[in-house]
């Protein structure tokens, strides 16, 4: 038997088994190698100061998230895991119209009070014209203003969660990947058994860290948790070898741009609620990422399309993750929900609940993540 048992291979799940390791458990992560999973499509932008429409409970967790980042990546250089893909490369927020750019001077103040407050991932924030701001993406188009925010990061999701796996056995902890679907038994208020790879693992705990299929694994123990998945599209370009070292680019939209080593150029996302767990890029969703990537740099026309990838995203109806204990299961954990702040805010949350699931206390608050929460608004709603 082990002390641990968690569902999900990608960022979150992969964190919550190294920091159990790290802490001496006994873990076995199960990976149902699902096609869709977020972490392998997703674009990382580690930034979560520069977003305005989001919460004070999700700025709460993603503050503290980006902060984590340091100690993260030294804990996994220090188990032999360097090769994160994370980088601080700075973004631009961007104004396409006069209008934009009258906003600008808005959101400098905020940028200016939550570094003040402690939020990191800013920099020395400023305002630039559109000649600079071209000077550092060349391939924009016509911009009416931005402003720069240089200790922005930016994560290749995949070959993070990889260090985290690797770095997870090192300590100790096994990984099974399975083509088929994991099966929960549970008996009255514990999960007992968990059927995968032609296999039975027991455990002392289960922390279900399964993205966009979290929900289905819920129903299964009889609970009711609103995740649902909400396909992305996302557009992977060659462009020249320079372009490796162009910042991020964001705007007053929900679409982005940011590069790769290798002139790799990642455009996305579209944010799709009703596909289900329809892993297909279809042709509207590649137009609407393709048109918004070159509308604002139309200087990529000529490059390469290399790929396009599909993150069935695990969103919830208030946008906020589901993290800590489940109701009326007293040995199952929750670490789920993240919709498209997975890779941003995923590293932080497998850590808060591996904490937890140690019976230690966390440093953040985790009450508005609460699967009860939902409960409460399906009892007053």
């Amino acid at each position: 038997m082990d002390d641990f048992i968690v569902i999900g291979g990608g960022i979150v799940g992969a964190s919550a088994a190294y920091h159990l390791a790290r802490a001496g458990a006994r873990v076995t992560l199960i990976d149902q190698a699902q096609p869709g999973q977020a972490t392998a499509a997703g674009a990382g932008i580690i930034a979560p100061g520069s977003g305005f429409s989001q919460s004070a409970a999700f700025f709460r967790l993603a503050g503290r998230a980006a902060a984590y980042y340091e100690e993260l990546l030294a804990n996994l250089a220090e188990d032999g895991e360097s090769n994160t893909g994370y980088e601080t490369v700075g973004l631009l927020h961007i104004a396409t119209s006069e209008e934009e750019a009258a906003r600008l001077p808005i959101l400098l103040r905020l940028l200016e009070e939550r570094q003040a407050a402690g939020m990191k991932n800013l920099g020395e924030v400023r305002l630039l014209d559109g000649n600079e701001a071209r000077a550092l993406f060349p391939a924009l188009g016509i911009v009416h203003g931005a402003i720069h925010i240089p200790d922005a990061a930016r994560l290749d999701g995949g070959l993070m969660r990889d260090a985290l796996r690797g770095a997870a056995q090192l300590r100790g902890a096994r990984i099974v990947v399975t083509d088929h679907e994991a099966t929960l038994v549970r008996e009255g208020k514990r999960l007992t058994q968990v059927h995968a790879d032609g296999k039975t693992f027991t455990a002392d705990k289960v922390i279900l860290a399964a993205g966009a299929w979290s929900g289905q694994f819920a129903e299964t123990l009889g609970l009711a948790l609103p995740v649902y998945p909400q396909r992305g599209q996302i557009l992977h370009l060659q462009g020249p070898a320079e372009a490796s070292g162009w910042p991020i680019v964001m705007g007053f939209h929900s679409h982005y741009l940011l590069t790769f080593p290798g002139g790799r150029i990642v455009g996305g996302a579209t944010r799709e609620s009703h596909a289900g767990f329809d892993v297909r890029e279809t042709a509207g969703g590649v137009r609407e990422v393709l048109n918004e990537m070159l509308r604002v740099a139309p200087g990529l026309a000529d490059a390469t399309l290399r790929e396009v990838r599909i993150g069935l995203r695990p969103a919830t109806p208030d946008g906020l993750p589901i993290l800590g204990c489940v109701p009326n299961i007293e040995n199952v954990l929750l670490a789920t929900g993240h919709g498209a702040s997975g890779l941003q805010l995923g590293p932080y949350s497998g850590a808060l609940v591996a904490s937890l699931a140690t019976g230690h206390e966390t440093k953040l608050d985790l009450s508005p993540f609460k699967a009860e929460r939902f409960q409460a608004n399906e009892k007053h709603g």
